[in-house]
């Protein structure tokens, strides 16, 4: 074993975190084809593209096959239309129906979707968070509605942590630099830590992903690549400082009850 590449961490300062970019939006399709297209009020707030719906459809199954959704405990997206539909899409229920006792995660046809309504029932808490917002530019396909207008789309995601109802973050003339989005991706993970669950997914953008583990991860060649359109992966993030305050609850305290226990290799030394 190579101590230089290797490491043993206590269980209970990891989290897991499967982190997702959206599926494929309307700006994504016009971008494409005219990079200028992206300045288009046209692609304000852009939504998901059928075959963002179908990939949404895909990445869902894998997770199902890979029992993913029985384990994460919380999901995490960015405040936007199409994040927030990958997100309800691929970790939501299907098969909403009035009267079940709990909310939609997205009601049917919200933006421009054509879909039928999303179940909440049974699935994890989610909740939405700027933090993880896109690369802050001057494109209106990145700025978001007010939190009123998505609630009513979204009801049961937590919006409860947005402190504005306006978006005050995006600006039709100010760049957000490389390095602060790096910066806001660390805050991003730091936040991370305060929350109790320990397998999080989180729905963002590309760009976020690509600052944020260009600065933040050691193993670029693997990690520091740009997600494809409703790509996963999964990393964890370790608290190598033991700054976290949560208690372990796996281990076990062992010599229950007392008894003699002297290590072979001290009881060796003693004698």
């Amino acid at each position: 074993m190579d101590s230089a590449v290797t490491g043993l961490y206590p269980l209970h300062r990891c989290k897991t975190l499967h982190l997702v970019r959206h599926a494929q939006g309307i700006h994504n399709v016009e971008g494409e084809k005219n990079h200028d297209a992206y300045l288009s009020y046209d692609l304000f707030d852009a939504h998901l593209t059928p075959l963002g719906w179908q990939q949404v459809s895909n990445l869902r199954k894998h997770v199902q096959a890979h029992g993913l959704s029985k384990k994460i405990d919380l999901v995490i997206a960015s405040p936007l239309l199409r994040t927030m539909q990958t997100a309800v899409g691929v970790f939501g229920r299907e098969g909403y129906t009035d009267g079940i006792g709990a909310p939609p995660l997205m009601v049917a046809n919200a933006g421009n979707s054509d879909h039928p309504a999303i179940s909440s029932l049974n699935c994890p808490p989610f909740i939405a968070i700027e933090l993880c917002r896109e690369h802050l530019v001057i494109h209106p396909c990145d700025k978001r509605r007010s939190i009123s207008e998505y609630r009513p789309l979204f009801p049961a995601i937590d919006f409860s942590l947005i402190e504005n109802e306006d978006d005050v973050l995006w600006m039709p003339d100010v760049r957000e630099e490389d390095e602060e989005v790096a910066v806001r991706g660390m805050k991003f993970l730091n936040w991370l830590w305060t929350r109790e669950e320990k397998e999080i997914a989180i729905v963002t953008h590309s760009g976020f992903l690509f600052h944020t583990l260009n600065r933040h991860s050691s193993i670029k060649s693997e990690m520091c690549k740009h997600f494809a359109n409703c790509e996963l992966r999964s990393v964890v993030i370790v608290d190598k400082g033991m700054t976290g305050s949560d208690a372990a609850k796996t281990d076990y305290p062992g010599k229950i009850p007392n008894g003699l226990d002297l290590p072979s290799d001290v009881a060796k030394d003693k004698h």
